[in-house]
This record gives structure tokens, C-alpha cells and sequence, in this order.
């Protein structure tokens, strides 16, 4: 039984405006109705898979929960880590984690933001290198390069692939190379681009990390054997989780082992990197033009047009080698050979302060979400949308009331020690200091108006009395 392990904590800033930190790219249906992190998570299941063990952050975990949820799975573990440490750390305590619980199995460990259009094929190549990862061997999967990119790094192979695919020794790891590189390193047959995918077992995976990253293993261990049980998730310890190195899988131990093949793969791969990347896998038309949502290209080329809002039509004319993106507050046009910039113009964003450099207008919550309509400095309009079976914290403000005012569903309203059902049409009011909650008890989600006054309302004035999800 393989056991896949998901990396999914990852805050992707190339695909701004749509991948942002509070809701990054894997969580979203770039290519198709599933979100990249559904897309892998189906992919690594069926005969042969065990349940995925999904590593993630604090922020992300109820959405894991849901994603998979509506996949019918559930995972073997989630892991939830105190802060980002780059993936060697990840992948150690994936490793220790299975080798408590299922000693010597083998792992699969795969970012969760790959398109691999060909799952049928991708199962066939882990088959291929199932034989040698149970021989003691660290297989990773080299994909066969379409083009000389230079925003991915390369496999140098000992040998040529040939028709007949079967693992080949793998000699070193390349850096993103230059386009003269990349050219020569193509036209060789012997450099594959390097996917980030590796198959071992547990018992291997740690023999390499104490071998060539002893220095990791010590807090690593402690952060595994000192975690905390939260409802269905194990959060790693945080004090021995600060100690560890910021470190990626490839430079802490891939780089330096000797046990290392490399099965090829030519099925079809991306790892999403830039909107260049979404509009080759979007499918363009013979004019290299494709087009999401509300928008319409006339007389375009080599063109992306997307929009992520039902409000914004999106309309390009006579344009060529453009990527313009729309979402409800912010819109992103950039040539085309530029894409790999857009990680500059995030950080452009932070620097004055924009709130769109990191976080969407919609706040996704474990019990819905929320959205503002309008604000002022003393008053806050927001739709607020709760889950069937979703509940809200009990809670009081110090500084604000509220008017909530249903508009879908039924809701469940808790001041002091009342309990009342709330319809669609009928209001209530929250006083300032009053503890409350509110639940959807129905069966669809339930929408409702929120208006709140005072003189301060920030999302920090919230005292929480009990909460279902156990938020920290």
C-alpha cells in the first residue's frame, strides 16, 4: 500500500490575483470545477493508494477538511505546522509520522498545486518505480521537457530514456538554468525537468535525513512526539518546530544522496509556475487564446482573459501576448513573457500596504464565510454565509453591536441565555457585551445581513467563550 503525503501549506504568489496567502492557489479551480489540491488528492487514491496524509498551516486545515470531503475522502492524518520550514522539515515529519503508524510503507510525496492531466498514466509510472523504492531506493519522476523552460530546474540522467521505461540512475540536480543552458540541456535527451515528486519508504526516507541532514532530525522528532491531538488534526510542537532549519527536500538531502532514480514521465505536467503555464493547460484556440468567466477576446492572440466575478465583464480587443485577470478587487494585466514578474508585484503591493496583496474580500471561515459590503469608520455591512451544520463561536465584542437581518435559510441565534430561530425577512438585534452564536440547523446554507456599529470594528474585537473547531 502506498501512502500519499500531500503538501499543501504552501502561499503561492505567481498566480496573484487569484492565488493570494490567505487563500493560495491550491485551493483554487484553476483548470476545470476542482481546485489543484482535489485534483491531486483524486489522482493519488484508488487501488493500491492508502488514505492521503495532508500537511498543511493552521490557516488552511478546515478547508483541507471540506476539499476532500467533497471527494468522499477522508485522510489518514493531517499535520499541521507551526509555521513554514520549506519542505525537508514537511517531509520528515511525514515520514516519522508513518513510521509510527505503519512502520517501512511506502510514501508518496507530491505538492498539491500539480496538473497531471493523465492520472491512468501517472499510476502506471509509480508502478514503474515502486520495484526500486522497495529495494531501498529514493525514486523521484523526471518529466520529459516540451520546451527549454528556465523557471523549472532539470534532472541530469546517466543515461538517455528510451522507449521502454524503466528507472535510470539519476547523476546530479541542475539549478533553473539560463535559455542557453536550457536549450543545450534539452537537445541532450538527458535532462528532464525536476517535478518535486519522490517515492520511498519511511525507513529510507529517514535513513537519508540522518545521514545527510542529521541536524534536522532532533527537533523534528520532538515536534512529532510532543503534538497535540485538535479534534481530527495533529498539530506539531511548536517550541521544538522553531528550532528547525528553513531548508527545501532537494538541498537538505536529495542533492547529497547516492541512492536516487529517476523514472521518466511524458504524459502531460505542470506545476502551474505563471498565468503562461494556466493558459497552455486552459487549452487555447488555433489563435492561442483562451478565455474564463465574463470575458470575450475579439481579433486577440497569445491572449488570457479570465474573470472571476459575475459583476465584471472582461472585454480584450486586438490584443496579443497579454494576460489580463479580473477578481472582485483587483485586476491584473501583464505581458505574457512577463509572468514569472508577478511575484514582484505582490511584494510591490505589500510594501504601500494593500490589503489585496494578501487577502481576498471573501474571509473563509470553518462555518462558511464572510464578506464586507460596506465600511465606514463607524459602521460595517457584511454577508455573512454559514454551512449547513455550521456554528459560530459564542462570542461578545467590546466595541461594536450588530443587526442581523436573514435573508436565506433559517438560523439559530443565541443572546445570553435565549435561544430563538431567526427566518428569512425577520431581523435581531446583539447589544453591545452580549454574548451570542449563531448556527445554521438547516439542510442549505443560510445567508444573512450583518450591520455593525461603533466606534471600532476590527476582526480582533472578538472574545471567544467556546468554539467548535477549537481555533487558537
Amino acid at each position: 500500500m502506498i501512502n500519499p503525503v500531500i503538501l499543501s501549506g504552501g502561499s503561492g504568489t505567481r498566480l496573484w490575483p487569484l492565488s493570494r496567502k490567505s487563500y493560495p492557489k491550491q485551493f483554487v479551480p484553476l483548470i476545470g470545477d476542482e481546485s489543484l489540491f482535489q485534483a491531486s488528492a483524486r489522482r493519488l487514491s484508488g487501488n493500491g493508494f492508502a488514505p492521503p496524509l495532508v500537511l498543511t498551516n493552521d490557516a488552511f486545515r478546515f478547508v483541507v477538511i471540506e476539499q476532500l470531503a467533497q471527494l468522499n475522502m477522508v485522510p489518514q492524518g493531517t499535520l499541521i505546522e507551526p509555521e513554514g520550514r520549506n519542505t525537508a522539515p514537511a517531509i520528515l515529519s511525514a515520514a516519522l509520522w508513518l513510521q509510527k503508524t505503519a512502520p517501512g510503507s511506502l510514501m508518496l510525496i507530491a505538492p498539491s498545486d500539480h496538473v497531471v492531466p493523465d492520472a491512468a498514466a501517472f499510476h502506471e509510472a509509480v508502478e514503474i518505480g515502486r520495484i526500486a523504492a522497495e529495494a531501498g531506493k529514493i525514486v523521484t519522476f523526471g518529466i520529459s521537457p516540451k520546451h527549454p523552460e528556465t523557471g523549472y530546474g532539470y534532472l541530469e540522467l546517466a543515461e538517455a530514456p528510451s522507449e521502454t521505461i524503466n528507472p535510470i540512475d539519476l547523476v546530479r540536480f541542475v539549478e533553473k538554468p539560463d535559455s542557453a543552458r536550457a536549450e543545450q540541456m534539452v537537445a541532450s535527451g538527458k535532462h528532464l525537468w525536476n517535478a518535486g515528486i519522490f517515492l520511498g519508504s519511511s525507513t529510507t526516507i529517514i535513513a537519508a535525513f540522518q545521514k545527510h541532514a542529521p541536524d534536522l532530525m532532533d527537533p523534528v522528532e520532538r515536534a512529532i512526539n510532543d503534538a497535540d491531538e485538535d479534534l481530527s488534526f495533529t498539530r506539531l510542537a511548536t517550541a521544538p518546530w522553531s528550532e528547525v532549519r528553513n531548508v527545501s527536500i532537494d538541498y537538505a538531502v536529495m542533492e547529497k544522496s547516492d541512492n536516487l532514480v529517476v523514472v521518466p514521465f511524458s504524459a502531460g505536467w505542470s506545476d502551474l509556475g505563471g498565468w503562461d503555464a494556466v493558459l497552455r493547460e486552459m487549452g487555447p484556440d488555433d489563435r492561442g487564446v483562451a478565455t474564463s468567466g465574463n470575458a470575450t477576446a475579439l481579433d486577440c492572440t497569445n491572449t488570457l482573459l479570465r474573470s472571476e466575478d459575475d459583476r465584471v465583464e472582461l472585454v480584450g480587443i486586438g490584443l496579443d501576448n497579454i494576460i489580463a485577470v479580473a477578481t472582485p478587487d483587483a485586476v491584473l494585466v501583464a505581458d505574457a513573457s512577463r509572468a514569472q514578474d508577478v511575484k514582484q508585484a505582490v511584494d510591490a503591493l505589500r510594501e504601500k500596504g494593500a490589503k489585496q496583496a494578501e487577502a481576498f474580500p471573501r474571509d473563509n471561515r470553518p462555518w462558511g464565510w464572510y464578506e464586507t459590503l460596506a465600511l465606514s469608520s463607524r459602521f460595517q455591512v457584511k454577508r455573512i454565509v454559514v454551512k449547513p451544520g455550521g456554528t459560530l463561536s459564542l462570542q461578545s465584542h467590546h466595541h461594536r453591536s450588530e443587526h442581523w437581518i436573514v435573508v436565506e435559510g433559517t438560523a439559530k441565534v443565541t443572546i445570553g441565555d435565549e435561544v430563538k430561530l431567526i427566518t428569512e425577512n425577520q431581523s435581531i438585534y446583539i447589544p453591545l457585551g452580549s454574548k451570542h452564536r449563531l448556527e445554521n440547523p438547516g439542510k442549505l446554507p443560510m445567508t444573512l445581513i450583518e450591520v455593525q456599529t461603533g466606534p471600532y470594528l476590527g476582526e480582533d474585537d472578538i472574545i471567544r467563550y467556546e468554539d467548535v473547531y477549537a481555533r487558537q
